[in-house]
């Protein structure tokens, strides 16, 4: 069951207003209501550099995973017997890993690791674990599903294609009911390339968000 949170306070500037780096806004606050404005708005949250102001981004061209050009390698398949995938059972221990791996521009401070659980809590934010034969922790991810949308936002691993395991299960997951979805990535690195993920532009991408967000959300565990 999800729970749909106090409308927030701010109002956000449109997406097309970003400068050239992405940047639409600075400020406003990490409740609920103010994320979920902000994803259905085809915004995201990151701090700006290493400083504690808080920027709402909107990149232009944006990155995606269209669901059917998933790349899954002849090793990937093998990895896939490897592991067992729940999804919920493990969120925070799922961003408290995300939060730990060394990246040039760590943005999971403390603010938005319990923002995010927060938002977990009211059933709008979702993790997928992958676990070893050994029954530990091995890769995940998390992000946010309105609708039709799920917003990506971090994944790990420890063992091997863990994470891409998991991410094959949010695939998975995210095609059942034949509905058309959107799998966003914010940005199309090198690494999420290799996974299938395309630049659109940014005006695409809000007009796929108009849509995807009236679509069905599907089911996940709590």
């Amino acid at each position: 069951m999800r729970l749909e949170p106090e409308p927030s306070r701010w109002a956000f500037p449109p997406a097309e207003s970003a400068d050239e780096h992405g940047l639409v806004a600075v400020g406003a606050d990490l409740a609920p209501g103010t994320l979920l404005a902000a994803y259905r708005a085809g915004l995201f949250p990151m701090p700006l550099g290493r400083t504690d102001k808080l920027g709402w981004w909107s990149p232009d061209p944006r990155g995606v995973i269209p669901l059917g050009d998933l790349r899954v390698t002849r090793s990937l398949r093998r990895s896939l017997r490897r592991y067992r995938i729940t999804a919920n059972v493990a969120f925070g221990e799922v961003i408290d890993a995300c939060r730990a791996v060394e990246r040039p521009h760590g943005w999971i401070s403390p603010d938005i690791r319990d923002a995010y659980v927060r938002l977990h809590r009211l059933g709008w934010a979702h993790s997928v674990e992958a676990w070893s034969p050994a029954g530990e922790l091995a890769g995940g991810l998390y992000g946010v599903s309105i609708g039709g949308l799920f917003a990506g936002e971090s994944m790990f691993h420890v063992d091997r294609d863990a994470s891409k395991v998991a991410l094959v299960a949010l695939v998975g997951r995210l095609n059942h009911g034949g509905i058309e979805r959107l799998l966003d990535v914010q940005w199309a690195t090198e690494h999420m390339q290799s996974l299938g993920a395309v630049e659109i532009s940014r005006s695409g991408y809000l007009a796929r968000l108009k849509v995807a967000v009236q679509q069905p959300t599907p089911p996940w565990p709590r």
